[in-house]
């Protein structure tokens, strides 16, 4: 059974399939088509952490696609009633999808690990896989062919910019890591990415200047995570001179596009006048997250039979 735990469940012709076919499904919508290619089909939607984008673009895609999503909130018992297993093996028996967004990675893999039923991962402590696609999808839409840009992370090296570094590689793209000592990556991951792409340009370093100098995107992401609240300060503190604003921007080209993956602390780690500047293609990015989930839910449906 195929399952979307990270980004490295995915093959180089499978990354670009997903890709290609949520770029056909949009197309289609903006088009007035909303093929029902998924219907009478049900994703189960289980959250440990709080979100807009995940939720919304998953139970609003699978609606465009004809079938059905179940938020499940508490009162089922998740993690206090009964054991994983038995909980997967039971949704399995209602839903042809599961969704998941948890706290740690290991919960998504051992969701996966009993094989029931295809698992997404929403979101986790380590990776962000659909969030990572739309993103690519989004700097597809602005340069056309994107192998060969750069595009540049600006502040912590958490779940999100992991998992861009695994998209980058397979789509070709080069990475950098502007980050302080004690955010950047660890040589394990990218080792890990490198051994399944084959191909990594990445680069980190505290010096912002030279790793926005060839940018044609920026990203940044909040720098204190659900779950980190106690570092705030600490974390605000050493991520400050990597806020992204209209000084940081002057170290970047001109046509460099700004990407953040929401939601946003304005005045924290982006500056109103850098998220709502022309650059800026955050709220597009941001409604990609539908599109390609319809995408990757239809291959992911192909992929297991059920269509």
């Amino acid at each position: 059974m195929k399952h979307i735990r990270s980004l490295l469940d995915l093959s180089i012709d499978e990354f670009h399939g997903v890709l290609d076919l949520a770029a056909s499904l949009k197309k289609q919508l903006l088009g007035g088509e909303r093929p029902d290619l998924l219907k009478n089909r049900t994703a189960a939607l289980i959250f440990e952490k709080a979100s807009l984008r995940t939720r919304v673009s998953f139970e609003a895609g699978m609606a465009q696609l004809g079938g059905s999503a179940l938020f499940l909130t508490g009162d089922v018992g998740w993690r206090q009633r009964e054991s994983i297993g038995d909980f997967i093996r039971v949704l399995a028996e209602y839903c042809d999808f599961v969704v998941c967004r948890a706290i740690s990675q290991n919960t998504i893999n051992e969701l996966a690990a009993h094989d029931v039923v295809p698992v997404i991962n929403g979101l986790t402590d380590e990776s962000h896989p659909c969030q990572a696609l739309a993103d690519f999808m989004t700097m597809k839409e602005v340069t056309g062919s994107v192998e060969g840009k750069q595009l540049t992370f600006v502040g912590d090296g958490n779940n999100v910019a992991r998992s861009l570094l695994a998209a980058c590689s397979m789509g070709r793209v080069k990475f950098r890591l502007a980050a302080p000592a004690g955010y950047q990556f660890k040589p394990e991951l990218i080792q890990r990415v490198k051994n399944h792409a084959k191909w990594v340009d990445f680069e980190q370093s505290d010096n912002a200047a030279a790793m926005l100098r060839d940018a044609d995107f920026v990203y940044t992401d909040v720098w204190t995570s659900m779950g980190q609240e106690a570092e705030a300060e600490k974390r605000n503190s050493d991520l400050r001179p990597y806020q992204v604003n209209e000084q940081l921007m002057q170290l970047a080209p001109d046509h460099c596009k700004i990407l953040h993956c929401l939601p946003a602390r304005r005045g924290m780690e982006i500056t109103d006048s850098a998220m709502d500047s022309p650059a800026s293609i955050i709220f597009p990015q941001a409604g990609n997250r539908m599109h390609l989930q319809k995408g990757l839910l239809v291959w992911l449906a192909k992929q297991n039979g059920l269509i």
